[in-house]
């Protein structure tokens, strides 16, 4: 299985870079995973309405131009569905199990994701209906990912 994670921004804080590090490399038994960082649309912190919209739309552009037609992708969304852990496992197995060997989950910028982003997503995923920066989210991501993994093997793994 073949799994992308698609962020907007650079990861700069070395203790999440450390993390996500950690679980790559455990996740590596199980699958391929990349991180693809696209960069984020400079913006002043007062934005107009349009001028949000045109932000999302430039980082839109760029995640969709790295997603392949056969990728189904899983939006991060505030207003995406929660689901548990073993939920996570059950649709990745699920997606592997019906010939879905690409998987992209994507991680919008400060703003959130382009309207175009969120047609072209299979799924909206969230994690809480609190906000979180995207910067920790990516190591949220990486540790559910591996968790879902040690879910579908029934191997153990802390609860």
């Amino acid at each position: 299985m073949n799994i992308s994670i698609i962020t907007i921004g650079k990861l700069k804080e070395k203790y999440l870079k450390q993390g996500i590090q950690e679980y790559l490399k455990r996740l590596s038994s199980y699958a391929k995973v990349e991180i693809i960082e696209l960069a984020d649309e400079k913006a002043p912190e007062n934005l107009s309405e349009s001028e949000m919209e045109q932000v999302k739309q430039k980082e839109g552009e760029r995640i969709l131009a790295k997603i392949s037609d056969d990728t189904h992708v899983i939006a991060l969304a505030i207003n995406g569905k929660q689901k548990s852990s073993e939920e996570l496992a059950k649709e990745i197995d699920s997606l592997a199990t019906y010939g879905k060997s690409k998987i992209a989950f994507v991680i919008g910028g400060s703003l959130g994701l382009s309207s175009e982003v969120m047609k072209r997503s299979n799924a909206a995923l969230s994690f809480s209906k609190m906000t979180f920066p995207h910067q920790l989210m990516r190591l949220v991501l990486v540790e559910q990912i591996y968790r879902a993994f040690r879910i579908i093997r029934n191997e153990p793994y802390h609860k």
